[in-house]
């Protein structure tokens, strides 16, 4: 045996001695500070990991703040500031976080001054908007920390359930409570993983005490928000006091009821409030909006001054705003709730958010993201050709038959540029405006299409996969509550897990639990593992092809209280089965809760406002032209007549230069966009709480299914209103 040096003799009796003497209260040395921040190289690693990045972004963006202008809140606003801090982890003061909402407030001026006179020729529009924008977002800037917060809160909010099943699930046969936030901090996935591993962490930097204390001390930061979490969380506590078995067990079981039934309460009355405010969303950002585009082309037609850029400003950067900051304030009084597990994360399905593709016989792996990009390129492309063309100097021309009238001979042009009746260039010449030309604006179009397009297939096909594994782990989830109750009965009859396993997957061939037990049996039978290893192996596992939170923590109490005894293992199963179908009951009655609401918000997003906006664009397409049409025959007649000239002002000043239908179209087109993204992740967010997995489907199919039916009844109808448009002035001659 190898000597031991004196030095590590110390160094060993050193170590021991500070914990003798922290355990029998001795003073603790001086580096020791009980109120520190635990800064554990775990907990800082775990954070870093699992913290969204846009909060590293903010920190730095907040600390750069206050070192620059140091502006301190009121002493209010600094409690609200610093309890939002705490919730979310941020590493920010309450100061640095004020102080950034005016600069950001500021640079945003600053910038949207600069593009004012670099792009819109100091257009005093947008500067006012752009100032007055930045104006406007010193207070949503400072309530970054509230909405991070609330965000924070929201996913907190809809993994309790859960917490609270896996707590008791485990201190039914484990009376510990330390082990037991334990176990479900591992099954729960941020962010109330990391705030149940900062309050095992509290108590390893002798924060506090023990557990209880430090769980007391972060179910404070829930009182206010979620009472019913607090609650059970006190329940499952009181539990580690009755000294009767039975007594303690139904507290452990009260806890889960109370949980389940006050969750359906607040929810029952979210829903009915919900309404109002939904309808409000809907009219100010939707119905008015959109109608509002038929008066724009009359509007600015006779109306010097306004240029599709201003209304571009206001349609696609300050209404989607609006109705963005609308749906997170509506969002931010979600109660808590029971949502799906987001798995999109998880790197053992990296793969699956992949295209497949084969090349002669060769199968590949590929990200979406290439072929969305080069789809949005190719159509971005051709929909801005009447621009490029026109710049490189090729004929219009046109087709529909002849017209002495237009610029390019025809009724409708490809490209359709005219000169300016109001503005001018350096020498004094009319400038071209355009392109004012039906197929300019079909064109147009097209890049609508390539950036809808691009959108949604990219969420689609990087979630299409994952999401039907989860879909198939939710099957099982659904009836995974009697096939829990048939292996608890085999186990409580004597037979041993690794036989049982194999006579519930008989018994349930054919359905999703059947094949996962038949999965577990393979694996016990075929390659020799025990059943730990059948369930939990990393490379062979059945929890591989059922990635489910909910089911791998049941197996986990399978394994952990079948050490202790089999009529253990089977009464813990028995009651798990119980426990989740409690919890799917709850979840169904949520769900029929808010199906009137998301159904009508689906409809919205899926055709009314594609429907609404096709026509409009069409309208407007067919107003344009016809205005153009009128005044360039008003100026006809007037050289023409020998009057005209003491016509007072003449009649074409009755009529301004107006707004190409092109340009209509993108605005429009994506506003579109901008409302379905908005409104799907809004939809997602009041269904399922905070589900990024859900998201990205949705948005897949809402942004891809909206934009093309947008893009088909806006070309139909600017077509079929054009030709009539058409008909009518050529009757008129």
């Amino acid at each position: 045996m190898p000597e031991i040096s004196s030095e590590e003799v110390q160094n060993i009796l050193q170590k021991y001695q500070s914990k003798i003497n922290v355990q029998l209260g001795e003073p603790v040395p001086e580096k020791f500070n009980a109120d520190a921040k635990p800064v554990t190289k775990e907990f800082l690693e775990f954070k870093d990991e699992y913290l969204p990045k846009h909060f590293s972004w903010y920190e730095q963006a907040a600390n750069y703040a206050e070192n620059l202008l140091h502006l301190k809140p009121s002493e209010e606003k600094e409690k609200a500031y610093q309890e939002s801090i705490d919730i979310c982890h941020l590493d920010i003061t309450p100061t640095g976080a004020y102080s950034f909402s005016f600069l950001g407030a500021a640079i945003i001026a600053l910038l949207g001054v600069i593009l004012s006179f670099a792009l819109f020729q100091g257009s005093m529009f947008m500067i006012v908007f752009f100032v007055g924008s930045a104006a406007g977002m010193i207070l949503p800037f400072g309530n970054i920390p509230m909405v991070f917060a609330n965000s924070w809160r929201m996913a907190a909010s809809n993994q309790m359930v859960l917490s609270v099943f896996y707590v008791v699930s485990y201190m039914r046969h484990t009376s510990n409570l330390e082990l037991a936030i334990e176990f479900a901090s591992k099954h729960l996935s941020p962010p109330l993983a990391l705030d149940l591993r900062k309050v095992m962490w509290d108590v390893e930097t002798q924060k506090y005490e023990n557990v209880k204390e430090s769980l007391d001390a972060y179910l404070e930061t829930w009182k206010k928000w979620n009472v019913e979490f607090v609650e059970a969380m006190h329940l499952i506590e009181g539990s580690l006091y009755e000294g009767a078995e039975e007594r303690r067990l139904g507290m452990l079981d009260k806890s889960l009821t109370v949980i389940l039934e006050e969750t359906y309460e607040k929810m029952l009355h979210y829903a009915q409030n919900l309404k109002g405010p939904i309808t409000m969303l809907h009219m100010l950002g939707i119905i008015l909006p959109i109608l509002g585009l038929v008066i724009l082309p009359l509007m600015v037609s006779f109306m010097e001054g306004i240029q599709w850029y201003h209304i571009s400003a206001l349609y696609n950067l300050g209404l989607p705003f609006l109705v963005y900051y609308m749906g997170t304030s509506i969002l931010a009084s979600r109660p808590t709730g029971y949502g799906d597990t987001d798995i999109s994360e998880d790197p053992e399905l990296a793969d699956e958010k992949k295209m497949s593709m084969e090349f002669f016989g060769i199968k590949l792996k590929m990200d979406p993201l290439y072929l969305c990009i080069g789809i949005a390129v190719v159509c971005i492309l051709i929909g801005f050709s009447p621009i490029y063309l026109h710049a490189l100097g090729v004929k219009d021309f046109g087709f529909g038959g002849e017209d002495a009238l237009s610029e390019c001979g025809s009724k409708f042009c490809f490209m359709g540029y005219k000169q300016s009746q109001k503005l001018v260039d350096e020498a004094g010449n009319p400038t071209i405006i355009g392109p004012f030309g039906l197929g300019a604006s079909i064109l147009s179009v097209g890049i609508i299409l390539g950036i809808g397009l691009a959108i949604g297939l990219y969420y689609k096909l990087k979630s299409t996969n994952v999401i039907e594994i989860r879909n198939r782990s939710k099957e099982l989830e659904n009836e995974f509550a009697s096939a829990l109750f048939q292996l608890g009965n085999r186990l409580g009859d004597g037979i041993p897990a690794e036989i049982a396993f194999s006579k519930v997957a008989s018994s349930m061939e054919g359905s999703i639990s059947g094949q996962f037990f038949q999965f577990v049996a393979d694996n016990i039978t075929r390659q020799g593992m025990s059943v730990d290893q059948a369930i939990f192996d990393p490379h062979h596992g059945a929890l591989l092809a059922f990635p489910s939170a909910l089911i791998e923590s049941s197996m986990k109490v399978l394994t952990e209280s079948a050490k202790k005894s089999p009529l253990v293992a089977a009464q813990a199963l028995i009651n798990i089965s119980q426990y989740i179908k409690q919890m799917h009951t709850v979840n169904e009655r949520l769900q029929d809760l808010m199906s009137e609401t998301i159904s009508s918000m689906k409809s919205q997003i899926k055709f009314l406002t594609p429907v609404i906006s096709g026509i409009v664009i069409g309208i407007t397409s067919m107003i344009t032209t016809i205005l153009g049409k009128l005044s360039t025959q008003m100026k006809k007649i007037q050289e023409g007549s020998a009057t005209g000239a003491g016509m007072p002002g003449g009649l074409t000043d009755m009529f301004g230069d107006g707004i190409p239908a092109f340009y209509f179209q993108l605005i429009v087109g994506l506003y579109v966009i901008q409302l379905a993204y908005i409104l799907t992740i809004l939809i997602n967010g009041i269904e399922n709480g905070s589900d990024k997995l859900g998201e990205k489907y949705n948005l897949g199919i809402n942004v891809t299914k909206g934009t093309m039916i947008y893009c088909f009844l806006a070309t139909v109808v600017m077509i079929g209103f054009n030709f009539v448009a058409g008909s009518i002035l050529g009757a008129g001659k």
